[in-house]
């Protein structure tokens, strides 16, 4: 199964709400979202970029992902300019049997331990998706850091 198959319906632009936390104790900070997704090189390659704000400055992110039918594993790549700015992070997961595509990564925090990250992709109707990320610390606690909750737009 390609890419294509999984989440063909995911093509095209989108807008909504992204919610942002940086604790678990913190109010979330909410603002408009924005995303394009394409497929490509053969329906094999997802391409999702993102546009979302804090505190009013402009942010963007890019997630690329490529689905392995032979070993059904998920390997991808993410940036984005508020939470990485200068890498990309490589991820690998999966698709669930529900269609949501589940990648992980980590990223150094010196001095201590390196910190994972995940991503959830979670197409819900042709017109409704949502994108999940987790932080993980050292412990294998994890906490919701980012919900974005997209509708097609009307030009779609």
């Amino acid at each position: 199964m390609s890419v294509h198959e999984k989440f063909a319906d995911l093509v095209g632009d989108w807008a909504g709400m992204n919610s942002l936390w940086l604790s678990r104790d913190a109010p979330a900070r909410v603002s408009d979202t924005t995303a394009s997704v394409s497929i490509g090189m053969g329906d094999q390659v997802l391409s999702m970029q993102y546009t979302w704000s804090d505190k009013g400055r402009p942010q963007e992110g890019l997630i690329i992902a490529q689905y392995n039918q032979k070993t059904a594993v998920v390997t991808a790549a993410w940036t984005d300019t508020w939470h990485l700015s200068d890498m990309f992070m490589a991820c690998r997961g999966d698709v669930d049997e529900n269609g949501m595509m589940t990648m992980a990564g980590t990223y150094a925090a010196p001095p201590d331990a390196d910190w994972g990250w995940r991503i959830t992709l979670e197409p819900q109707t042709a017109a409704a998706f949502r994108l999940r990320m987790y932080n993980i610390s050292p412990a294998g606690e994890s906490d919701l850091a980012v919900e974005a909750v997209y509708a097609r737009t009307l030009n779609a």
